[in-house]
């Protein structure tokens, strides 16, 4: 039976009613628990971090290929983006959305967000690994931006209670600004990789520690946005693989 009847209209307001009338339990802890510990009728708030990796001009990459071309480079890069952001003990999500791969860590400590600016400066490292590889069959490379945002959000559960489809919502700005630096990272003149101002002021007193001889802050362009204020932006690598790459990407 469609949602076009008038018993289906009165089991929604009973179900709208049933959640409005309920008592949700909003815990503010340190770490968004497992999925499992979550209900319909519970939720947390805690500090998140959400990375998202989003090809660049993808309309004309895939009007400029073959369909059995975009798909073996489509599948390529996205499981090799979620390899390097899935290994985490951290993780609370991971997906694809179009042509973006993202990713929600539960991240409480400076050391936590480092270890996910890590991983966007292996994001990037990878690219090059990536192009390489793609330019030996003489496909054309692409390019990708990078965002990253932190801060405390409210994640609750939902979806149909009893139906099997549910998922996690991130109620705040992490997700979405996340998104929105990708969009703007590697275009405009802009770097790779941006850093939203919390994650860059988490995380840059843990990278200098690691860093004590260099000037870590000069590594930074720090820039503002009517909408998204103050971000810093940069196009590191992952040293060690970047050396890899140089020598040939043998098999050692």
């Amino acid at each position: 039976m469609s949602y076009n009847d008038i018993k289906k209209w009165v089991d929604g307001k009973n179900r709208i009613l049933e959640v409005l009338n309920s008592q949700n339990d909003i815990e503010e802890t340190n770490k968004v628990p497992s999925e499992s510990e979550f209900n319909f009728e519970n939720g947390y708030y805690s500090w998140v971090t959400a990375i998202f990796v989003d090809i660049r001009n993808s309309t004309q990459i895939f009007s400029d290929n073959k369909k059995s071309t975009i798909a073996k480079v489509i599948r390529a890069f996205m499981s090799e983006i979620v390899e390097i952001l899935r290994d985490d003990p951290n993780i609370r999500e991971i997906g694809i959305r179009g042509d973006c791969v993202y990713a929600v860590y539960t991240t409480s400590t400076k050391k936590e967000n480092l270890i996910v600016a890590r991983k966007a400066f292996c994001v990037n490292t990878f690219m090059k690994m990536f192009n390489g590889l793609l330019k030996d069959k003489n496909i054309n490379p692409i390019k990708v931006g990078i965002g990253v945002s932190t801060a405390q959000e409210l994640v609750v559960k939902t979806g149909r209670k009893g139906s099997g489809i549910n998922n996690l919502v991130w109620i705040g700005k992490v997700v979405s600004y996340a998104s929105k630096f990708s969009n703007i990272a590697n275009k405009n003149q802009n770097n790779v990789i941006i850093f939203s101002d919390n994650f860059y002021n988490s995380m840059i007193s843990e990278l200098r520690k690691a860093n004590e001889s260099e000037n870590v802050e000069s590594w930074f362009k720090k820039q503002s946005d009517i909408k998204l204020g103050t971000y810093y932006s940069c196009s590191l690598m992952n040293s060690k693989f970047n050396n890899w790459i140089n020598r040939g990407m043998k098999n050692e």
